[in-house]
């Protein structure tokens, strides 16, 4: 009676639960067998996002710097910035011309980008602290990985903006390049609107191997937004060409109109220092 009432002290009975039976201690003198069956590891939490329309310090002072400085140096501008809404999940698409590229689209906007890049830009000084610090998420530039893909959607669908730039590198010339068709992925589980941003000057400002601005104007457009349903269209087997063309031709257009309107303003600017021009017949 004594052992049943330390006992259940021990194990309390509670209403609508069975107990367990209390294991008895192995008292053989026999080594104890290993238990093969191992519990399964506990699954990692996925790490809290934050806010997706306000700017962390690193973000704002990064951005504050670049605006007192590229707006001057490299007389950059941007237009149509309203078609980015001020909330809500989307996909960023763009032309690649240099490193300067994920810092001159997000220049005029007030909230921040969750850019992907590739997983080898962590390794350099500096750059890789930098993408720690602003939402930048790691890719491989060959393959597209699924834990990529997944981190990516999750932040599209919590309200981020995400930034990838579908040549997968840089141009060599300026002009916009054929798309890798890994962004179809994060368009088919996305659920959110494409925003396509064209890009001109950049690959001027900072070419490849260059290490130092030039004085070159920079000029960037945001175009009209693609709304979900009309991607959704072309989710179809078989569509992938014409979905891939769909938005490559957004980029292009862009990127055309921000070309023209660099070479219209540059020869402003060098007919207002004083540049003579050849007189026409």
């Amino acid at each position: 009676m004594q052992d049943r009432s330390r006992r259940g002290r021990r194990f309390p009975f509670q209403a609508g639960k069975q107990v367990a039976p209390v294991s008895q201690p192995d008292v053989t003198d026999e080594p104890r067998q290993p238990d093969c069956k191992t519990a399964p590891a506990p699954v990692a939490a996925e790490a809290a996002l934050p806010s997706p329309t306000r700017r962390n310090a690193v973000w704002l002072g990064i951005q504050l710097i670049a605006q007192l400085f590229l707006v001057v140096y490299l007389r950059y501008r941007a237009r149509n910035v309203n078609r980015i809404p001020h909330e809500g999940g989307g996909l960023i698409l763009a032309n690649h011309q240099s490193f300067l590229d994920p810092i001159l689209i997000g220049l005029p906007l007030r909230r921040p980008i969750s850019y992907v890049a590739r997983d080898s830009l962590y390794r350099v000084p500096v750059i890789g602290w930098i993408l720690r610090k602003t939402y930048v998420m790691p890719i491989n530039r060959d393959r597209a990985s699924a834990t990529s893909i997944k981190e990516a959607v999750r932040r599209m669908q919590h309200g981020f903006l995400v930034g990838v730039f579908p040549e997968g590198t840089r141009s060599n010339d300026g002009s916009v390049g054929d798309f890798k068709p890994g962004f179809i992925a994060l368009l088919k589980r996305g659920g959110v609107p494409v925003f396509p941003v064209g890009i001109s000057g950049a690959d001027q400002a900072l070419p490849r191997g260059r290490l130092w601005l030039k004085p070159r104007a920079v000029r960037v457009v945001f175009g009209e937004p693609i709304p979900f349903e009309q991607l959704q269209e072309l989710f179809g087997k078989g569509n992938e060409a014409e979905l891939i063309e769909l938005v490559h031709s957004r980029v292009v257009t862009c990127q055309a109109e921000a070309e023209e309107w660099r070479k219209r303003s540059t020869g402003r600017w060098f007919r207002l220092k004083g540049s003579a021009e050849p007189n026409k017949p």
